[in-house]
């Protein structure tokens, strides 16, 4: 299994350079992953490094932390949009899933996903905040607001993807809803394995080792 079209090349990190994300384009490119993923910022810079590609981007909103108004995650979304993103990974409020505001959650979603209309968007939880039942619950949420894909973590969290809650989410929403599992992919096997349980999308800053290795750096996202 050819694991390199399911990755998403990522470099969140706040002190990333130009020079680094000219680098995560290049290597895009060489090993044909399916996208980048990047902050803002970065989105007009790599597509045009990506101009001659098939390489995709993706851009990421409310990162990592999901506490910012709906209002400043739609203006974001349109925005890496118009720059050039062919997709939007946002974060949830986390804490107005926890405090039982599910409606405001809900309709978060649904503003961006219609403010880029087309364009693929992919939700983000956070699991290791999350009880189990919170997961299911906004696995569901996510679905009735439109989303296309749902996300295990930012990374940034306490812990990453695990099989038990890609097992959970897959489990909560009809398969029209892929799955993207990011954060604490240290070994193609584990790949391989979240890609055999339905995984259409892989989050990681090591996908250069994990393609030419099979192992990532530890410290890696």
């Amino acid at each position: 299994m050819m694991i390199n079209k399911y990755i998403d090349h990522t470099l969140l990190k706040p002190a990333a350079t130009q020079e680094e994300i000219s680098k995560l384009c290049n290597e895009a490119i060489k090993y044909k992953f399916y996208a980048v993923c990047v902050n803002g910022s970065y989105v007009k810079f790599a597509k045009e490094k990506l101009k001659d590609s098939n390489v995709k981007i993706a851009a990421v909103i409310g990162f990592p932390l999901g506490a910012m108004t709906t209002e400043a995650k739609v203006f974001g979304a349109k925005n890496c949009i118009e720059h050039g993103a062919d997709e939007i990974d946002m974060v949830i409020n986390i804490g107005y899933l926890k405090g039982k505001e599910y409606a405001y959650v809900e309709k978060e979603i649904f503003e961006i996903k219609q403010a880029i209309g087309e364009k693929i968007l992919k939700v983000i939880f956070e699991n290791a905040a999350l009880s189990k039942d919170e997961i299911k619950l906004v696995s569901k949420l996510s679905e009735n607001a439109g989303a296309d894909y749902i996300k295990t973590s930012t990374g940034f969290g306490d812990g990453g993807a695990t099989f038990e809650d890609v097992k959970l989410m897959r489990e909560s929403v009809g398969d029209h809803v892929k799955i993207k599992a990011a954060g604490g992919i240290r070994d193609v096997d584990t790949a391989k394995k979240y890609i055999e349980m339905g995984v259409e999308r892989l989050g990681t800053s090591s996908g250069v080792l994990l393609v030419t290795t099979g192992l990532s750096d530890k410290n890696s996202y």
